[in-house]
């Protein structure tokens, strides 16, 4: 039998297992630090995950390694523009011979889900989502199913201006804990994926988590100790994004929609479990500004002035961050 728990100096062991995952993970991915990270992050955190990217990045390759370590249900949907909301969700079925109805559950019923190109798939099979990504529950017919913890939706997506993509409603965006964007790998990179890829070179994966691990980490994350002037720290972000004016940067022609609510509790929750998977049971304010834009880049809308200016929501929110006093 396992022995599934975790020292009372839960630090030592907590940063020998994050090493290990990533010796793993690093079998089959070849850098992508950044988004191996991440997607740690956000399994430990208790928050989904949005991957945004131009095909062939490992995006989908990265998703599916993690969740290979990981000793849980996991599931890929491939998101089409033919897709129903029944297809992910499932569905009540007439029985003839019993003359009743019974319920066929969707592939949205694991703990581990990869929503492979979200953005393919109309706004109605992407608001199915909803209910299950908030309330970690799902809806059929008149019965309220629970789904299993953990439970956690890290979705891929190719850039917007792409063809035969759909914007996300910003309803669903917001429920994504980090946004994050992926960029191509270095020259040295490129060459050891097309090495290993051309000569076939392919390593077996051994599982390090199991979700009562998971479940207990989460809890170690959530007492790592976050000072009260970094919260009010995180709250000035925030808060920039909604009143741009009082930073007196002429900011406020190019912001429409500030970050709601939930981004404070998102950047507060992110910067703790990075914290912890630096190894330090504390927040520093360093940690804030690192995770700002992950946190924040999806949840703020642009006027149409800015983006005919070019401004990204990147470089708006650089100019907040680099303005805000640091406490």
């Amino acid at each position: 039998m396992k022995d599934n728990s975790i020292p009372t100096d839960s630090h030592p062991w907590v940063q020998g297992k994050i090493q290990e995952i990533f010796q793993e993970v690093s079998k089959v991915i070849v850098g992508q630090q950044y988004l191996v990270e991440r997607l740690l992050m956000g399994l430990l955190a208790d928050g989904h995950i949005l991957i945004e990217g131009v095909p062939g990045l490992a995006k989908t390759t990265s998703v599916k390694t993690l969740a290979e370590i990981i000793d849980a249900s996991f599931q890929r949907i491939q998101f089409t523009p033919d897709l129903l909301p029944a297809d992910i969700l499932g569905t009540q079925i007439y029985n003839p011979k019993t003359q009743d109805f019974f319920v066929k559950k969707g592939p949205l019923f694991h703990q581990i889900i990869l929503a492979d190109e979200i953005n393919r798939a109309p706004a109605k099979v992407q608001s199915a989502l909803l209910e299950a990504m908030q309330e970690k529950q799902i809806t059929i017919g008149d019965t309220t199913y629970p789904l299993p913890e953990p439970f956690i939706v890290l979705a891929t997506q190719n850039p917007i201006e792409q063809e035969g993509t759909y914007p996300l409603p910003e309803a669903q965006v917001d429920r994504f804990m980090l946004k994050l964007k992926i960029g191509y790998p270095t020259k040295s990179e490129e060459l050891m994926i097309m090495e290993r890829v051309t000569k076939g070179i392919t390593d077996s994966m051994k599982k390090i988590l199991d979700p009562e691990t998971i479940l207990k980490m989460r809890k170690i994350i959530r007492q790592t100790y976050l000072d009260p002037k970094i919260n009010e720290y995180i709250i000035r972000i925030v808060f920039a994004t909604r009143e741009p004016k009082d930073l007196r940067l002429d900011l406020e022609r190019y912001l429409r929609y500030g970050a709601s609510p939930r981004a404070s509790i998102s950047l507060n929750m992110v910067c703790k479990a990075y914290a912890f998977i630096q190894g330090r049971d504390y927040v520093v304010p360093q940690d804030v500004k690192i995770m700002a834009l992950d946190v924040l880049r999806h949840r703020i809308i642009l006027t149409f002035e800015a983006e005919a200016e070019g401004l990204s929501t990147d470089d708006i929110l650089k100019k907040i961050l680099d303005h805000i006093e640091v406490p």
